[in-house]
């Protein structure tokens, strides 16, 4: 025990909470299973969605400022790179998939082949993201001023925000409403959200985008740092908003106009995500080449 201790340093803490955020993301998602079942049988019952959440978050953070740190006042850096891998596979693969699997799974409700293929797009985001944070380790160090493919934290936020941005829109007075609304008898309630077909394709997609060649910058400066920053503002204000004022209501059907504000706060930070992938890449580095 003491010989593990003499190899760790401040930043190396940081990334433990990491991973403990990520496991009490996974907890609460357990203890969610339940409402997860009727989530709309008396307003919306997904407090622990939000917390699971917000875990993922804050362990988005600590990864944003654990190397700095590491940088700056880790003189052993002897075990950081091993830890951080498995923090993040933790917290930004197993916990966001497991996330969607959840939300989504229609526990008891849904046709087998909706369950078997949310599992097969969890799998994928778990196994793309055990790619990306592989392909990170080995460029590390490499001196390049962008990301090959999009980062495990930035697949996490993305994820986070379609599928809070789809659990409330039927909230927004735009778009489907509740399928299956008319089955809700007695405060029981199997509806689901208009949108959910969506999260499959996002999912793939953002597993695709976690191993694929595309160029994106890192986010260290000028208009990219501050959109960044303002999307981040963005979906931690949605989250504790939803968080705070989830609850069950007596009209099984009335989810309480009272969440539109995070529905919408969600949508902005997948509009940001969307800028982000879509803008023009940045050029090839050559470090031969002298700026």
């Amino acid at each position: 025990m003491k010989s593990t201790f003499k190899l760790t340093g401040i930043a190396d803490y940081i990334t433990l909470g990491n991973a403990m955020f990520g496991t009490a993301s996974i907890m609460f998602l357990i203890v969610a299973v339940e409402d997860m079942s009727q989530p709309y049988g008396q307003g919306l019952k997904s407090k622990y969605i939000w917390a699971s959440m917000l875990c993922i978050f804050l362990s988005a953070v600590g990864d944003i400022i654990d190397g700095p740190i590491a940088r700056r006042y880790s003189k052993r850096k002897l075990l950081g790179g091993s830890l951080d891998i498995m923090s993040d596979c933790l917290s930004f693969c197993v916990a966001p998939a497991l996330m969607m699997f959840i939300m989504f799974g229609r526990w008891g409700e849904a046709a087998p082949i909706w369950t078997v293929s949310l599992a097969i797009a969890g799998f994928w985001v778990i196994g793309t993201g055990m790619l990306r944070l592989a392909r990170f380790q080995y460029e590390e160090g490499s001196g390049l001023p962008y990301f090959h493919g999009l980062s495990s934290p930035g697949n996490a936020i993305l994820l986070m925000s379609a599928a809070g941005f789809i659990w409330l829109q039927p909230i927004l007075s735009f778009g489907p409403p509740l399928n299956d609304v008319s089955v809700c008898v007695e405060g029981d309630c199997a509806a689901t959200p208009g949108l959910d077909m969506l999260i499959l394709p996002i999912m793939f997609l953002s597993g695709a985008l976690m191993i694929t060649d595309r160029r994106l910058s890192k986010l260290k400066h000028g208009l990219d740092l501050k959109l960044s920053i303002l999307q981040m503002v963005c979906l931690l204000t949605a989250i504790l908003y939803a968080l705070i004022r989830t609850g069950v209501s007596d009209n099984p059907i009335n989810l309480g106009n009272n969440l539109a504000p995070p529905g919408w706060l969600f949508l902005a930070s997948c509009l940001f995500a969307v800028y982000y992938l879509v803008k023009p890449q940045p050029p090839v580095y050559n470090p031969d080449v002298e700026e």
